[in-house]
Order: structure tokens, then sequence, then C-alpha cells
């Protein structure tokens, strides 16, 4: 007998009548969900994954070296899967000129960063707010502030109800719950993860991932927001000490079995099936993870090491290079305020970067130039191309 994970009301949208789906509380029962057997292979290969993420972050300097990139990239690709077109060249290019070809799916990602930096700021806070649904709100408000679907409700849970796939509610993929027992879903979920429950935090984070989407609080937002989730609860519940994993590329590679596998478990209450590919997934983003973090610390360790040696380096260059990972295209009145300085050093801090093979100038212009460290960008910038 299949595993049932919630029941229906039929509920009217317009003319119509669909059956909504209301999800059972967390954890998964009758039958618990129990990790042994290739679950607990999978989960003990995606923890060993996850350390060694860990490990690769603690050997630089500053966390600060991956985090801006990783978190810039992770917002590039959630919003790519909600049909953005804008790629991380073009979000580190605004960043450093204001400027953009995709104002607008820019202005997304952006929203993306600004949303998840909240929320890390709030949980690390003596008196932020903790994980919980009005802290999801608040970073909502701040993901859909003057885009696409900031018409709808941006920061409120929803108050009519939504649908998944279809035309209309009649022939959607999914019907979420109604709106009346969204905030009681809610608070049931809430309670939960600050529960003690013997199950792993990272299968606790994969669950809450499907609770949250198949609740569904808003009108829009929700796939960004749910991803969100799980970053933050890793982070929360101590797998990582700085925000480093990200599942969207995984769950961008394989979008099919993603949507089937959240299907499977309100259709046919297959939390195993799920937990697997959860898994699987988070295997695959720390071992990019790894790969990325390895790459950019010999990258950044032999180019310290070129520029410090090269003869037309300045103490100024020197510290301009240590900055470049977070602010990997810079331009003349930028590095002045990076370094709070003239326009003279500033501008002798370049060219010792330039000439050292570092930064490249990007514009072909003699005013306005864009200086890029493209060894970095090509880095980061992998499996983030939109196909247009």
């Amino acid at each position: 007998m299949a595993r049932v994970t919630g029941k229906y009301r039929i509920t009217g949208v317009g003319e119509e009548k669909v059956k909504a789906f209301i999800p059972h509380p967390l954890p998964p029962a009758n039958p618990p969900l129990v990790i042994d057997g290739e679950l607990a292979a999978l989960h003990a290969e995606a923890l060993a994954a996850v350390g060694r993420l860990n490990v690769a972050a603690a050997l630089v300097p500053s966390p600060n070296w991956f985090l801006y990139g990783f978190l810039r990239k992770e917002a590039v690709i959630s919003s790519q899967i909600e049909g953005t077109q804008a790629t991380l060249m073009d979000v580190v290019a605004y960043e450093a000129t204001r400027k953009a070809q995709r104002p607008a799916d820019v202005e997304e990602v952006c929203n993306y960063t600004e949303a998840l930096t909240f929320a890390r700021s709030q949980i690390g806070k003596p008196n932020g707010l903790p994980l919980c649904t009005r802290l999801l709100c608040e970073a909502h408000k701040r993901l859909m502030r003057g885009t696409r679907g900031s018409e709808k409700q941006p920061g409120m849970i929803r108050t009519s109800q939504n649908w998944i796939g279809g035309s209309r509610p009649g022939n959607a993929t999914f019907v979420p719950p109604p709106h009346d027992v969204v905030p009681e879903a809610l608070a049931q979920l809430d309670r939960w993860i600050h529960r003690n429950d013997p199950l792993p935090a990272l299968v606790r984070a994969g669950l809450a991932h499907v609770q949250f989407e198949t609740i569904h609080p808003f009108l829009d937002g929700n796939g960004r927001i749910g991803r969100l989730l799980i970053t933050l609860l890793v982070e929360h519940w101590g797998l990582l000490d700085s925000p480093l994993l990200y599942l969207s590329l995984a769950f961008k590679r394989h979008r099919a079995e993603y949507y089937r596998a959240l299907l499977e478990v309100r259709t046919a209450g297959d939390w195993e099936g799920w937990m697997a590919f959860f898994l699987r997934c988070v295997h695959e983003a720390a071992e990019d993870g790894v790969s990325a973090a390895r790459r950019l610390f010999t990258l950044l360790d032999r180019d310290r090491r070129v520029v410090t040696n090269h003869k037309a380096t300045t103490i100024p260059a020197v510290r301009l290079l240590d900055l470049l990972p977070e602010h990997p295209m810079v331009t003349l009145l930028g590095v002045m305020a990076l370094l709070k300085t003239t326009k003279p050093t500033a501008g002798k801090a370049i060219d010792a970067l330039v000439k050292a093979g570092v930064l490249k100038e990007t514009t072909g212009k003699q005013r306005d130039r864009i200086y890029a460290y493209e060894a970095y960008l090509k880095v980061l910038a992998e499996d983030t191309a939109v196909i247009r």
C-alpha cells in the first residue's frame, strides 16, 4: 500500500472545480522515511562531498573569495530556471558599471542575491528574524521588488488559488492547497524545522524543500524561495560554515526528473524516490563547488605570486588583486572607491595588473574602460550561458 502524503479538497476557481492538494505535516509517516540501504549510501556520499566543500572553503584567507561568485552563480541559474535570460557576465558587468543589456532580467538576479544576503544576515543576528515563514516573506518581498510578478503581492502569503503547469486550474499539472489552509501549513513547517527530528539534517533540508514547493505559498517566486530555503537550512543546521552549496544547477541539469520526483511524492507517496534524487543532486552540487573552489584557489595563488614578482607592481596593485574575487570586473572610478585612493594611484594599480596578465580591458575604448578578471570569471561562468 502506497504512503499517502496528503489529501484533496474540491475547490472552485472561477467556474471550474479542481482538486487542490493539502500535504500532511512533516515528517513522512505511515510508513516513516527510513534512511537505510541505498539511501544511507547516497546520504553518506552526499555528506562527504559537503564536508569536502567545507574544507575547500576553509583553505582560503577569506570565505568571500568564493562567496561572491558562488552566490551570484546560484542567483543567475535559479533565475534562469524561471525564464530569465541574464548571464553571470551580465550581472558582474552591471555591478561594475550600473549598466545592463537586459536590465529587467539582471534586476531579478540582483534581487535574488539581496534576498539571500538579507535572510542570512537576519539569521546571524542575535535579535534578527529566525528561519521561519516571516523571514521567507521578507526575502520574497526583496526578490520580487520592481520585477516581473511585482504586482503579485510581494512578501505576502497568497489569498487566492494558484496552480502549476497548464493554462488554467482545470488542466494544471498540480494544484496546491487552497489559500485558507496555507498559513497553518506553513506554521506546521516552521514548527518542524525547529523541532528535534532524528532524521539527518541533509535529509530534512530535502523534505522541507518539497513541503514548501507543495504548499506554494506565494503567487509567484515560489521556486526561487524554495531553492533559497535549502541554502539557508544547510547553513542553519551547521552542515557548512558558509552558504556555498547551491542546487539550482543540478536541478536545471535534471529538470524533468526533478519535477517528476516532486510529483511522485504528491501522487504516490514516494519520499524515498525524491530523497534519492535530492541526495544525488547534493553530491553533484558539492563536487561542482569543490572543483570550482580548488581551481579558483590555484588561480588566485598563482596570480598573487605573478603580481608580487612583477616589476610594475605597486602595493595598491596587490591590495586590488585581493579585492578582485569580490569585484571581478572594475572601472577606474570603482578602483578609486575600493582602494580609497586617488585617480593616478588607482590607474597605476590597474595598469600593473594588466601588465601582469591578471586584468584585461574589455571595451577597446579610450574612455569609460572596463577591466575584467577573465580567468576567474571563466571558472565561475561555467554552465551559466543562455542559449538564445
